[in-house]
């Protein structure tokens, strides 16, 4: 396929002038709002003053903010992200000729940085804010890394001290991960860990547990609030999160737009959110204000399935049981996924604003096995150039999904997806597929009923 004669170019850039200004709040074009967060001491909603000793005061009243349709980046954020921004969109032009599909197929582009992925467009605004406050420092968890490595950066550019509870089996795997994390100046700290009185119950109880976001976020909570001068900050599930991320999504539309393309399907990967719900938001204002329609996708792996086998209740957003509830679907704070090498998706929950949207028929799911998601990952390195993240790796099966379905009935569909980041640091997993070694493995109903079976009795 000659690209010479093709009207839209392999890489669509917006000008640094174009660069968005604000974030979008999808909450204000929804006419039901996610449910509140609920104190799990008093059984009714987390009042600000609440919240703010958990999170930083500003990022506590975007939390809450559910009427303001825009909100205006601070200009030292904007600054930080010509660095990187704005990110390219690309057409996959390599990629439908190899599936030879009518198919056009679009990814935006979210590993332009040192972090190697979308995380940094919050860790930057959270870091940002806990800096503003007077704050000596943030905590937080981390899975796959990807997360941590952002605020690490971030906390090196604000001059802030950062501790990151890294899940065990990724601070295993991803010893590299670990290493720019501390070669940016943060504490990295194996999760489930000795360190706190949380991470040593969870031992107990889970003995020789490879860990969970949900154990992370326990641990990197009670360690904010037990220190004078910090904050915790989380990477996804968040509002304030979700807020920050729609500079992805922002960017794509304005890039689209700049060629007169419009997309039929969406496709993001789903683990707490931050990145299908960055995408997704400004399309999914339009659906909801009724003025275009998409098939939104979120994609999960079936190791992990929140979306597609989980229930939609009030859960706790971690595993030992300090954080606030939400409302969301969820397998249960106590569930231990497998040690799956897609790190970043492996949280029990989902984000509260994409399950409402989801529970009103708004977006769709699926889930995918892992060796399948890897057999679409080398397809995608070998004909795009890019190493893709495992996470990343999801979206791109359900894409290549998509555009053979379009190649069996000769529609010309157009998709997007996101391409949250590289795949740099997982070589552990790629060996694993290499060599045959890699698994698949799929929960039972009943591991998942005995773990919903311990859901609060909220809502």
């Amino acid at each position: 396929m000659s690209m010479s004669n093709e009207k839209i170019p392999y890489k669509i850039y917006l000008e640094e002038k174009d660069l968005p200004k604000q974030w979008y709040n999808v909450r204000a074009d929804m006419k039901k709002k996610p449910a509140p967060l609920i104190n799990p001491g008093t059984g009714k909603p987390c009042t600000a003053e609440e919240l703010s000793h958990v999170f930083c005061d500003e990022l506590v009243k975007q939390e809450l903010d559910e009427t303001t349709p825009f909100i205006d980046i601070p200009q030292e954020i904007q600054d930080f992200y010509r660095m990187f921004r704005p990110s390219p969109l690309v057409r996959a032009y390599f990629l439908e000729k190899k599936l030879g599909t009518p198919a056009k197929i679009y990814y935006k582009f979210e590993g332009n940085n040192t972090s190697g992925s979308h995380k940094l467009n919050s860790a930057i605004a959270q870091a940002y804010y806990a800096k503003k406050q007077g704050l000596k420092g943030v905590t937080t968890e981390t899975g796959a890394g990807q997360w941590g490595t952002a605020l690490s950066m971030a906390c090196a550019y604000f001059g802030l001290d950062c501790n990151v509870y890294m899940v065990k089996v990724s601070y295993e795997q991803k010893p590299f991960r670990r290493e720019v994390m501390r070669t940016y100046g943060a504490n990295v700290t194996p999760s489930p860990s000795n360190t706190t009185e949380i991470g040593r119950k969870i031992l107990e109880e889970f003995p020789g547990t490879n860990g969970s976001l949900g154990c992370a976020i326990s641990e990197a909570v009670e360690a904010a609030t037990s220190k004078e001068g910090y904050r915790y900050v989380l990477g996804s599930v968040l509002a304030q999160v979700l807020l920050h991320q729609s500079i992805i999504g922002l960017e794509s539309k304005a890039a689209m737009d700049k060629y007169g393309i419009k997309p039929d399907i969406i496709i993001g990967c789903a683990g707490g959110g931050s990145n299908l719900g960055g995408l997704i938001s400004p399309f999914m204002g339009q659906k909801l204000r009724g003025e275009a329609d998409y098939r939104i996708i979120a994609v999960e792996p079936a190791s992990c399935p929140s979306f597609t086998r989980g229930t939609y209740a009030y859960d706790f957003c971690d595993t030992g049981k300090v954080c606030p509830l939400q409302k969301m679907y969820t397998l249960g704070s106590g569930f231990m996924p497998s040690p799956n090498h897609a790190g970043g998706l492996r949280y029990h929950g989902m984000s509260s604003i994409l399950s409402e949207l989801y529970d009103q028929g708004l977006m769709e799911a699926t889930s995918v096995e892992q060796t399948s998601v890897f057999e679409a990952a080398e397809m995608f390195a070998r004909v795009e150039g890019i190493l893709p993240a495992p996470e990343s790796s999801h979206a791109i099966r359900a894409a290549i999904d998509e555009a053979l379905k379009c190649k069996e009935t000769g529609e010309e569909k157009t998709i997007l997806f996101g391409l949250t980041g590289t795949g740099y640091f997982d070589m552990y997993a790629y060996g694993a597929y290499n060599d045959g070694t890699m698994s698949d493995y799929i929960p039972t109903d009943e591991e998942i009923a005995k773990s919903i079976a311990n859901l609060p009795k909220i809502g």
